[in-house]
């Protein structure tokens, strides 16, 4: 017996894993081998492709790809319409396969604004925030706040998400970082 929910317009392929409360919900098509965590919301016209690994609590908005070659893992927030890449040189008469994509690894508790596209080869750290239509050209450090296109760093987020003052230091939930080699560390 499943424990999650799919919409009836929606296709799970065989040879998919689901987790526990994990909620897929209208149009939304899931390949063989992908394998979903527990807890998350797989939004409306939703692709998840062959073998694509994805944690708990991870949220997708709708109308978002997550290619072959990308890997989510747990907490991450996918905004509406938001751009996932596997292949940097595509060209539809010299296919590449799933052998030479590109991966793409998004870190715990990172953000991904709407409309934002995150070229792929790239780590996305964990708690960093890519503002809405930026575009991700390079790693992104831990708690990043990355805007513009091409992305670049314009500040730093706490894990709560609260964009961060000079003193480093959370006004909504109190938590206090520190600049070490250029990495903020929770103090």
């Amino acid at each position: 017996m499943s424990n999650y929910f799919v919409h009836k317009s929606s296709y799970v392929d065989d040879n998919v894993k689901i987790g526990d409360n994990t909620r897929i919900w209208h149009f939304c098509h899931v390949q063989k081998g992908a394998d979903i965590g527990s807890n998350c919301s797989i939004g409306q016209n939703v692709n998840i492709s062959n073998n694509v690994k994805i944690g708990n609590g991870v949220k997708i908005q709708n109308n978002v790809s997550v290619y072959e070659g990308v890997e989510i893992e747990d907490d991450v927030f996918c905004g509406p319409s938001m751009v996932f890449t596997n292949d940097l040189t595509p060209r539809a008469k010299y296919p590449k396969g799933s052998a030479n994509y590109k991966k793409t690894l998004i870190r715990h508790g990172a953000t991904i604004g709407a409309n934002a596209t995150v070229v792929c080869g790239h780590t996305l750290g964990e708690w960093c925030t890519i503002a809405a239509g930026a575009v991700v050209t390079k790693n992104v450090k831990a708690h990043a706040l990355m805007a513009g296109v091409p992305a670049k760093q314009i500040g730093w987020v706490c894990e709560c998400g609260q964009v961060l003052k000079d003193s480093l230091a959370c006004p909504d939930c109190d938590r206090k970082y520190s600049l070490i080699n250029d990495e903020l560390r929770e103090v």
